[in-house]
């Protein structure tokens, strides 16, 4: 085959429309062979050295290959993992720039760069040829008609999000063609982006898309990993979700599925997994990064370079110390900015990320490098601030640019309608936008991303349903998920004939979604919570590729999602449900009624002692919307109607006064959770010093008539 030198520069394997240039960075290494396959994949054609170098990038262009060809690379060098050096030849490795892979993973003993079983582990190398059993990275042609796409540039206090799973969302749903049912053109088929825009949501983020790995340890019990934390592949969409192909028309189906949701004003933001990946522990196979510079991809153990550290629960976590580390999760990111053309990305335990030596560095080299990043430092960027290593709770600790998954707010709106003893103090102040965690910084209510249930943990029905995990499913003797302290069952475990105990249940689902869509930030929506979606208990089904998982349309609950619906809506409406900054509490303009006041139930403020009583249950909130400068994003006046929120977390109804007449003369009541619909016009009217009656776990919210 002919060959020229090629370029260092971009890392990968990009088609020119004449030929295609590989690069691979190793700095380690001694010798590199590129492997070319046959269609079937197994079959190894060509095997090129490439003697070509520039610095650490080795490099070769073969004018002859084209797009659809399959690839690999076997690398030659010291095998001695004492020294955290671990090449080993007979292994083929997948391109850690390749832009599509053409299978997922079957398990073989073969793809281990040591002799499985041998009683010195990892020390003796395995000779055996992995070649025709590991997936292959994919040669892509880049074009793509994107005619007039744009970014939506949803403003961050505007947005409201909802976190899917591509296949979950669909698959199961039998007004979406079958052959698209949980793949990429499934997600944006009509009667998918109908529920979308009815629903009224912004913003999709969905789960890992980046090529994954489901364990061996999974495989071995006839599951499969379902969530896609494990990465193998960062530029790669996976090829479980394309409908059409497995040569880069994965790619295509990806590029064509953002550009018709950003068509339906909808962004798209990828939770991306960049602190760990699917090769493990020193005891995990050789299938990229370990086999190419394993010293440089992951973190190793200061004295026992053997070892890796371990800040994700999964094995290892990469090495963001090493700039060739840190080049590729900023060349993957833009990638998907640039080529593909999504909005933002949530980071999956993004302390691991921060990790410089060991503790957390708010001013590590991954922070500083988006700082700067013309293009990165543009789009949406959510943390989730934590993670398994010492010191790795960050909430309220990332940089300006960053939103974070809010678990303190989670945690407290829990603990609130659960009925558990708790100063008032915390859940006001997480409903009112966490300006203790965020206002320090400089940072606005929309760096909390707000969330009572996310795909780790309970779903919302489950949440009411139970107190106890049900992961018997997962086969590890229900050992697995967290122990969720923070649920309620309502009075009966799991579900129930019990009349009271479902009304109660379906009070409780109205009152998180209420709490959570009138907070100030950001809202997060588990995708399906507004259908009633039930995983039967199970709070960890990362390895449930089955309908436990799926979206059951089947037996939607239309009543909730159309509640749901009026609720987003309401909010959209109403600024000060979504300001851009945080409440004062006190006068803003001379004449003018505070931004915010706080009550008793008997219509008395709260005083600061109120504050303190952990058995307090009620609270009562003015909202002022009108006269209160909060600009809008050109800098105009923004007024709105002033509301009356009103929570009752007690196990009794009870009649809340409302203050006197300075503060409104007749309120609407346009929300009332005890019902299942939401009125907006057509509510009760009620004059000040009257009283409002709330049934027991309760909200109600009063629009001000004057």
């Amino acid at each position: 085959m002919k060959t020229r030198p090629g370029e260092p520069y971009p890392l990968g394997a990009i088609w020119n429309g004449s030929g295609v240039n590989f690069a691979l960075f190793s700095e380690n290494a001694g010798r590199i062979w590129l492997c070319l396959y046959a269609d079937d994949g197994n079959r190894e054609t060509e095997r090129v050295e490439m003697t070509e170098r520039t610095g650490p990038v080795w490099h070769i262009y073969l004018p002859e290959v084209r797009p659809g060809q399959r690839y690999g690379y076997r690398v030659d060098g010291p095998y001695e993992p004492e020294k955290g050096l671990r090449f080993n030849p007979a292994k083929l490795l997948l391109d850690p720039y390749a832009r599509a892979i053409d299978r997922t993973l079957e398990w073989d003993d073969a793809m281990f760069g040591y002799t499985v079983g041998d009683p010195r582990e990892d020390l003796q190398k395995d000779e055996r040829d992995s070649g025709p059993l590991v997936p292959k990275s994919v040669v892509v042609d880049p074009a793509f008609d994107w005619g007039d796409d744009r970014h939506p540039k949803i403003p961050w206090h505007k947005t409201v999000i909802y976190e899917l799973h591509v296949k979950g969302f669909t698959v199961r749903n039998p007004e979406v063609p079958e052959n698209l049912r949980g793949r990429y053109p499934g997600l944006t088929s009509p009667a998918a982006l109908d529920h979308l825009k009815r629903l009224g949501v912004t913003t999709v983020e969905l789960m890992p898309v980046h090529h994954f790995v489901t364990e061996r340890s999974l495989a071995a019990r006839g599951l499969a990993n379902y969530w896609g934390y494990n990465t193998i592949g960062f530029f790669a969409p996976d090829v479980r979700y394309s409908s059409s192909g497995t040569l880069g028309e994965q790619v295509r189906e990806f590029k064509a599925m953002v550009k018709a949701l950003h068509s339906a004003g909808i962004e798209v933001l990828l939770d991306v997994v960049y602190n760990h990946t699917a090769e493990g522990n020193h005891l995990g196979p050789t299938l990229c990064m370990r086999g190419i510079d394993n010293p440089n991809y992951y973190r190793l153990v200061a004295d026992d370079s053997r070892r890796y550290m371990d800040y994700t629960g999964c094995g290892n976590t990469l090495n963001m110390r090493s700039p060739y580390a840190l080049q590729l999760v900023m060349d993957s990111l833009r990638y998907w900015i640039v080529e593909m053309h999504v909005d933002g990305f949530r980071f999956d335990l993004a302390a691991a990320l921060a990790r410089e030596l060991h503790e957390v560095d708010r001013l590590s080299a991954f922070f500083d490098t988006i700082q700067q990043d013309p293009v990165l430092s543009r789009v949406k960027l959510i943390a989730e601030p934590w993670d398994v290593g010492e010191g790795g709770y960050q909430v309220g600790n990332f940089p300006p640019l960053w939103s974070e998954w809010n678990g303190k707010y989670r945690d407290s709106a829990r603990d609130y309608w659960r009925g558990k003893d708790q100063e008032l103090g915390e859940f006001a102040s997480r409903f009112t936008g966490s300006s203790d965690l965020y206002e320090p910084s400089n940072r606005s209510p929309f760096a909390s991303i707000n969330f009572v249930t996310a795909h780790d943990g309970f779903t919302l029905a489950d949440l009411v349903s139970y107190e106890q995990k049900r992961n018997e499913a997962n086969g590890q003797d229900n050992r697995n998920g967290n122990d969720d302290n923070r649920s309620w069952n309502c009075g009966a475990e799991g579900p129930s004939n019990d009349p009271e105990v479902n009304r109660l249940r379906e009070r409780q689902k109205r009152n998180f979604l209420t709490t959570l869509l009138l907070s100030q930030g950001v809202p997060m929506l588990l995708g399906g919570d507004e259908i009633g979606r039930t995983q039967r208990g199970n709070n960890n089904a990362y390895c449930q590729d089955n309908e436990l998982s799926y979206f059951d349309w089947a037996r939607a609950d239309r009543t909730l999602l159309d509640f749901t619906r009026a609720l987003i809506a309401f909010r959209h409406a109403h600024p000060v449900f979504h300001r851009r900054r945080f409440f004062q509490g006190r006068a803003i303009h001379d004449g003018e009624v505070t931004d915010i006041g706080w009550f008793k139930f008997d219509g008395t403020d709260m005083s600061d002692s109120d504050w303190e009583v952990g058995f307090a249950k009620t609270i009562g909130i003015f909202l002022n919307g009108q006269g209160i400068f909060c600009p809008d994003m050109e800098g105009n006046r923004v007024v709105d109607d002033n509301f009356y929120v009103l929570f009752n977390a007690h196990y009794d109804a009870l009649d809340f006064t409302l203050p006197v007449r300075e503060w409104g003369r007749r309120w609407r009541k346009v929300i009332d959770t005890a019902n299942p619909s939401i009125d907006v016009e057509g509510g009760d009217i009620h004059e000040a010093g009257s009283r409002v009656r709330l049934e027991n776990r309760s909200v109600v919210v009063l629009q001000k008539l004057e």
